[in-house]
Parts: structure tokens; sequence; C-alpha cells
């Protein structure tokens, strides 16, 4: 995935190269583009000077034409008036051959001269106005490429700016996308850690359950050598055991039941209420003029939707909270059912009486004067589907009374007809969802034809909306629905929840009362098998405690024998030697008290076992008491023993049930880790999605930029083309005025 990532990240980078190097061509042909107008510019400014020139030198041109005109008409009068001299001087006399011809001479120069004068003034205008037409196409020209560089200056600028934009925004989502993986990166590789962390836990839980049911079941079988529960024959009161795992389950899906049903009653809400909005505008609107009867009883009717439909919601959320981890929940104890089931039956009657008017305000919407073909054909397909609905809604309602009879009558139904209902109610429960995605796509294309007439107000189009946005929900609601009852439903149809070892009958309320009170007793039996075991311990305590002190007690009244014996003796040597001389007086009451001193050291080193042999080879009887307090004390031992044992069963016992418990709660655990692995396998496909998305976009703008970019080379070359054509042309026309 990282490498994925880096991969993408560094096509982003080449697309980003590849933008600057693109927009660097667009600033060169920018500037490329503002050098030729300026160039343009100083070329009319090149034209403007040899225009004023050749316009000076027509002028010139002009001038000299005139003074040869005025010359020519002197020559012409002079040449009159020379005529009419010789005529009248000269009447008779011929003139001379010589002076004929240069007259004839003069007057053939003089006619091409003016037909030469014709023709350089036609010239002349023809020149100035082809001049003045040139000139007017160049400026025109020159202006319209003046707009043009602007415009394609200011679409430069604008494409310039935007792909700054783009190229920071895109710069923002690679740093924003970059941190989004490393949050999915460091969750994922958390989520495997902990993953793993509890596969091995549960390694360890399966492990260490095995170990202890091994050992319970040994403890079992020594200790229960009679199991009732294995010959059902032989045995009348055979109750179920409670199904924890069971009820867990049944909370769970009661639970995911209700929050699907509140979607439900949510949309058909919203549905019954738009349509009731709907009624009071379309083919009447009521703040116009007013509905017609039967519309009027049928926004009654739609008004009062929400008695019908909020009990669903609530008998479903009683339901809910009436199974607990406690309760015993299969068809015959669950009472809360039948409350839904008439709460259910109410809203299908309530369905199938609003049925009619549904249809009846379909027939006038296709009798308004507008009310195209198509649009009849439309609603009359809405009639169908209504009365498929309906009739859906009615099939529901028989299954969901059949599931909640054996709550009413307390009679177990048999399994094979459990299993019927529920698998024709999913059935069911799909024909619902295709009855309405089918209506909603009728309703949608009606809406579409609505559209199109011309009488279609703001408000009509708000509440039809609302409607196609309701029927979408709804839709929703019953595919999620009928999706959850089907992957429900072996469950709904298993055997395995409660029922008497060994027999196939299911399980009847008072089965369950018992099973309850059993599990209430067998709650309070271990609460006081552990006070027992801590009592016996106590008593086995008290009578080691009770050994201990009459040990020394008899070791006390061995010693007292003892001292008594030794005064005895003291007694005895002191009367004898109160017979004797002084000396031996004294010398018995010494060794009295060595005799004494060493007694009581000897006492203190040997202990109890000195004194106990000498108890023992001393005296018999206190030899069998020293024997039957050391078989007490064995027999106390062993009683401790057996006392550790048994609650050691137990605590294993209860260790067993907190196992499964953090078992079932790992479960949990695994499946919440795989749903969140999930949605972030979701997450990084969507980015991925988005990424390609964009990717695909600013590929689709950069080739648009080229392909304009290419089309305004083009025009540019054009125009350089156009631009060099009327240079030749123009600098053809100077060297002909000038040679002129």
């Amino acid at each position: 995935m990282a490498a994925d990532l880096q991969a993408k990240y560094s096509k982003l980078a080449q697309e980003y190269s590849k933008l600057r190097a693109q927009n660097q061509v667009l600033k060169k042909g920018v500037v490329d583009e503002q050098a030729s107008s300026a160039s343009l510019k100083e070329q009319l400014k090149q034209r403007d000077q040899s225009l004023r020139k050749v316009e000076q030198e027509m002028d010139s041109l002009s001038f000299r034409n005139q003074q040869l005109a005025k010359r020519v008409e002197l020559l012409q009068e002079e040449l009159a008036a020379e005529a009419k001299g010789k005529k009248g001087k000269n009447k008779g006399d011929s003139p001379s051959q010589q002076g004929l011809q240069t007259q004839s001479v003069f007057d053939e120069d003089l006619q091409k001269k003016i037909q030469e004068n014709e023709r350089l003034h036609i010239q002349f205008y023809e020149a100035d106005e082809q001049h003045r037409q040139q000139e007017a196409q160049l400026r025109a020209r020159l202006e319209e490429l003046e707009r043009d560089s602007e415009q394609h200056q200011a679409v430069v600028d604008g494409l310039t700016t935007k792909y700054m934009e783009t190229i920071e925004r895109l710069q923002s989502d690679k740093a924003r996308i970059e941190v989004k993986a490393q949050t999915l990166e460091r969750e994922a590789k958390e989520c495997r850690m902990r993953t793993e962390e509890c596969q091995q836990q549960l390694r360890r839980c399966q492990s260490e359950l095995n170990r202890q049911v091994k050992q319970s079941s040994s403890v079992i079988q020594e200790k229960v050598p009679f199991n009732d529960t294995k010959f059902s024959d032989y045995n009348s009161l055979n109750v179920p055991p409670h199904n924890r795992r069971h009820q867990l389950k049944a909370r769970d899906v009661a639970g995911q039941a209700l929050g699907f049903v509140q979607d439900l009653v949510a949309a058909l809400l919203n549905f019954h209420s738009y349509t009731e909005q709907r009624v009071h505008i379309y083919p009447l609107d009521s703040s116009i003029e007013p509905v017609s009867p039967l519309n009027q009883k049928f926004s009654q009717y739609l008004h009062e939707n929400a008695a019908y439909v909020r009990p669903l919601e609530d008998s479903l959320m009683q339901l809910h909270q009436s199974i607990t981890e406690d309760t015993v929940t299969v068809l015959e104890t669950v009472g809360k059912l039948k409350n839904f089931a008439d709460h259910f039956s109410s809203y299908t009657h309530f369905l199938q009486k609003i049925l009619p008017y549904q249809l009846k305000s379909l027939e006038e919407e296709c009798a308004a004067p507008l009310c195209t073909t198509a649009l009849a054909a439309k609603n009359q397909e809405l009639q169908n589907d209504m009365k498929r609905v309906t009739s859906v809604f009615e099939k529901l309602q028989n299954y969901i009374n059949l599931l909640a009879l054996p709550s009413v009558q307390q009679d177990p139904m048999p399994q094979s007809s459990t299993s019927a209902v529920f698998t024709q109610l999913a059935a069911c429960l799909h024909s619902l969802h295709d009855a309405i995605k089918e209506m909603s796509k009728h309703y949608n294309q009606k809406a579409g034809l609505e559209q199109e007439l011309p009488t279609v107000t703001q408000k009509l189009r708000t509440t039809t909306e609302c409607l196609l946005g309701s029927l979408g929900s709804l839709t929703n609601s019953t595919g999620k629905i009928a999706t959850f009852f089907s992957n429900n439903l072996d469950f709904f149809t298993s055997s395995t929840g409660y029922g008497p070892r060994g027999g196939t009958v299911a399980l009847n309320p008072l089965q369950a009362e018992s099973m309850l009170a059993n599990k209430k007793k067998a709650a309070d039996y271990i609460h006081a098998i552990r006070k027992v075991q801590q009592s016996q311990e106590k008593i086995a305590r008290l009578e080691q405690e009770k050994e201990h002190w009459l040990l020394e007690a008899q070791l006390g009244k061995v010693r007292l024998e003892k001292e008594n014996q030794r005064i005895a003796d003291l007694e005895a040597q002191l009367a004898a030697a109160l017979g004797g001389s002084p000396t031996l007086h004294t010398a018995p009451a010494s060794a009295l008290v060595h005799s004494q001193e060493d007694a009581e050291t000897e006492q203190r080193a040997t202990g109890k076992e000195a004194t106990l042999c000498t108890s023992l080879v001393g005296d018999e009887e206190s030899r069998e008491q020293l024997i039957k307090t050391h078989y007490m004390a064995r027999v106390g031992e062993l009683t401790t023993q057996l006392q550790i044992s048994d609650s050691k069963a137990v605590h294993f016992h209860s260790e067993c049930r907190a196992l499964a418990r953090r078992l079932a709660i790992a479960e949990k655990s695994r499946e919440t880790l795989s749903e969140e692995v999930k949605l972030a396998n979701q997450n990084i496909t969507r980015l991925q999605d988005e990424l390609a998305t964009t990717k695909r976009s600013y590929e689709d703008q950069l080739s648009m930029m080229s392909d304009h970019l290419c089309s305004m080379n083009e025009t540019l070359s054009k125009q350089r083309e156009e631009i060099d054509t009327l240079k030749l042309g123009s600098k053809g026309n100077a060297k002909k005025n000038k040679g002129r």
C-alpha cells in the first residue's frame, strides 16, 4: 500500500513538473505575442510615415499637374489667338508646309500630354482609393489582432492563475492524503497488532479452557457417578439448562431489528406526511380553491398516520427491553411480540383504509386537463404498486400473527412450522423491498413528467422532491430489514437455543419458568457452597487449634507429673538429709538447685519431642493418646485437602465461565476490529478513486490547454503570414508610387 501511494505521489510530481513546463511554454507564447504586437505597431508606424511621404509626393504631383494644365491652357489660348491673327492678316495667302507640320506636331504632342494627364489622374485616384481601403483593412485587422491579443493575454492570465491554484490545491491535497495515508497505515498496523494480540489471547484462552474442561470433566466423572440427563426415558423432569449465549445473541438481534424498524418508522411518517401535503397542492391548490371532498377525507386519514406508525417502534422497543441475559427468549415466552403484532395489524388496517382514497386521488390527477397520456400511464402503474404494497403488508401481518400465537396460547409450535413461517416471512420482506423500490422508480418517472407541465409550481416541486426522498429512505430501510432477516434466518429457524436434552419437543412456558427457577437455585446453591466451604475451612482451622492445645495440655500434664515426682524425690532427700550432718544437708540442697537447673536446661533443649518420647516410653496411656492425636491430625489434613480440592473445583468452574465470557468478548472485539479494518480498506479505496479522478481531470484540463495553445499558435502563424503578405503588398505599392 505504501509503495502504491509513493508511486502515485511520484506520478503527481511528474504531472506537476509537466504543468510547470507547460506554464513556461505559455509564458513564452505570451511574450512572443507581445513582441509580435510591438513589431506590428512599429510596422504600422512605418507605414504611416511612408503613407505621409506618398501623400506629400501626390500633393507635389498634383501641384505640378495643375501647373502643366495651366500652361497647356495658356498655350492653347496663344495658339488660338495666333490662328485668328493669321486669318485676319493673310486671308488670301496659303500657309507654308513647314508651319502646318509644326502646328500638327504641337497638336499631337498636346493631345498626348492631355491623355497622359487624364490617365495619371485616373491611376492616382485608383491608387489613392486602393491605399485608403488597404489602410482601413489594415487598421481593422490591427484592432482585431490587438483585441485577440488582449483576449489571449486574459485567457493566459486566467489559466496561469487557475493552474497555480490547482497546483496549490494539489499540493495541499497531496499533504492531506499523505497524512491520511500515514494515519491509516498506523491504524492498520495497530489493528493488526491488536488482532494478533487477540488471536494469541484467544489461543491462550482456548488452551486454558480445554485444560480446565478436561480437568473439570475428570472431576465430574470422579465425583458425579450418575448423570440424570443422559437418559430422558428415566427422567420425567428433564429441564433444559439456561443458554446464556443464545440470550446474548437474541438481545443483539433484537437491538439491530429495533434500529432498522426505527428507520422504517421515520420513512413511513415522512411518506404519509408529504403525501398529505401533495394532496393539498395537486391537482388543486387548497390556498386558491377548495380540494375535492374525497381528497379532504384522504388528507384527514393521512393526518392520523402517526397514531398507527409510532406504536410499531414503541412495541418493538418494549420487546427489546424484555430480552435480557437472565430471561428465556423463545416464541412461547415472548409476550411482548403479541403487542407488536397487534400494532402491525392496526397499521395494515390503516393502509387498507387509505388504499381506495389513494387510487381515487390518482384517478383525479388523470382527469386533470393537462394530464398527458404518459402521465396517466404512470399513475396507473402507481395504483398497481400501491395495491401490491398493501397486499405484502397483509401477508406480513399474517406471518407475524402466527409467530405471536404460541405466546398467547402457551402451546409450543413444531419446529418445522416455525422454520416455514420464518422462511416465508423473509421472502415476504424481500417482496416488500421490491414493491417499494418499483413504486419509487415509477414515482421518479412521474415526477420527471410533471416537471414538463406548465402549471407546476415551486411548492409542488419541493413537496415532490421531499416525497421522493422519503421513498428513497423507505426503499433503503426495507432493503436493510430484508437483508438483516435473511442473514439471521439460521438463528431464527435453529432448534439449538432451548429444548429438553435428548428430545425434539420445543420449550414450553412451564419449562422456561422451571429453568429460571433452577438457575436461581443453582446460583443460591453455589453461594451457599462457598459459605459452607468457608465454614468448613474455619472448622478445620479450629479443630487443628483444638488438637494443638490438647497436645499442649497433655505435655503440660506430663511435665507436671514429672515435676511432682522430682519434688517428692527432693523432699525425700531433704528428709533424709535432716537426720544427717550439716555438710550432707548442705550438699543435697546444692544438688537440688543444680538438679533443677539441669532439668530446666534439658527441657529447653529437647523441647516437645523429648517430652513426647519420655511420655511415650514412660506412660502407656499417654502413648495411646498421642497415637490417637497423630491420626486425628492426619485425618484433619486429609479433610483439609479434600475441602481444598472441592474449592479448587468450584474455582475452576467459575474461571471456566469467566473465560467463556472473555472468549465471547474477544469474539465481539474481533468482529469489531474486522469491521474497522473493512472500513479502513473502504476509505483507502475511496481515496484511491478520488486520486484517480483528480488525476484524470487534470489530464483532461492539460490536454484541453495543449489543444487551445496549438490553436492559438496556428492563429498567430496565420496572422504573421497575413501581416507579411500585407507588408509585401504595401512595399510593392510604395515602389510603384515612387516609380510613377
